[in-house]
């Protein structure tokens, strides 16, 4: 009798890891963001690869409609300088831990694609640089206010978004052209311990038709792509490796085991004092 409790107890054991092991396969996929069949690249990728190619995008942003500006002159730090950033709420907050210098004043590009500016008043700035447009206030600003002015101009709307393995997460301000994925990496603190740098991918352009790259952390030749150009809105998602994600869901089954093994043991000793 004894003996057949023990063979039970054993084959429960055997059942109950056997489980655990099958479903093992599948645990970084179910801790994974926005997963898409393409990832399966990640484990042979070798350096970039790309989903739906929409092209390289322009290296140089273009003003639009909706666009916040900060604009100050270096020279005056008072110029410009209030308590809003353009960006609200848990943004904002976002915005201060990526770095950003100075919390400044933002003017929205209107629907006539104009920006109203102190003193000055209305600048047509749609379709223009962001160099373009600072040369174009600051010529305005010189002939009309400000001696020999320094302009920096900021369009604070525009942002990435980083998701997982990351020292910081959440959105980090584009504030030059040709941000590339590792400033922004860098300005995050980097990747985590568990991080598997094999599997970085980049979500860009139209959400129900995305562009999706995929990026080998590990290889330098990856750092030759346009592609890390980063783009306003880009979601940038890093996973964890096979052996972390393991590990916590290990940890997960190890929970429910442990008080059944109690009980089963409990059962045993009572079993062998009374017999």
């Amino acid at each position: 009798m004894l003996m057949n409790l023990s063979r039970k107890y054993i084959y429960l054991l055997v059942t109950l890891f056997s489980i655990f092991f099958l479903s093992a396969c599948s645990v970084r996929k179910e801790r994974t963001l926005f997963y898409a069949p393409s990832d399966i690249v990640t484990d042979t990728i070798k350096h970039v690869y790309v989903v739906n190619d929409q092209g390289i995008s322009d290296a140089y942003y273009k003003i639009k409609i909706s666009d916040q500006l900060a604009v100050r002159n270096v020279q005056n730090p008072e110029f410009g300088a209030t308590l809003s950033t353009g960006v609200s709420g848990a943004s904002a907050n976002n915005v201060a831990a990526a770095g950003t210098s100075q919390n400044i004043l933002s003017f929205p590009v209107e629907p006539d694609g104009m920006v109203n500016l102190p003193a000055i008043g209305k600048v047509g700035v749609v379709g223009l640089t962001r160099r373009e447009a600072t040369i174009k206030i600051q010529d305005l600003y010189k002939q009309k206010l400000l001696k020999d002015p320094i302009i920096e101009l900021t369009v604070v709307n525009l942002k990435v978004t980083l998701l997982g393995e990351f020292g910081k997460q959440g959105n980090f301000l584009l504030e030059k052209d040709n941000t590339s994925l590792i400033e922004i990496i860098g300005e995050a603190g980097g990747i985590t311990k568990t991080a598997d740098p094999k599997t970085l991918k980049i979500i860009r352009g139209d959400r129900s038709h995305p562009e999706i790259i995929y990026v080998n952390l590990t290889d330098i030749n990856s750092l030759a792509s346009k592609k890390l150009i980063l783009q306003n809105n880009d979601i940038i998602v890093l996973q964890p490796t096979k052996g972390s994600a393991l590990s916590e869901k290990l940890q997960s089954f190890n929970n429910i085991v442990q008080p059944l093994l109690v009980v089963v043991n409990l059962a045993v000793l009572i079993f062998t004092v009374t017999r």
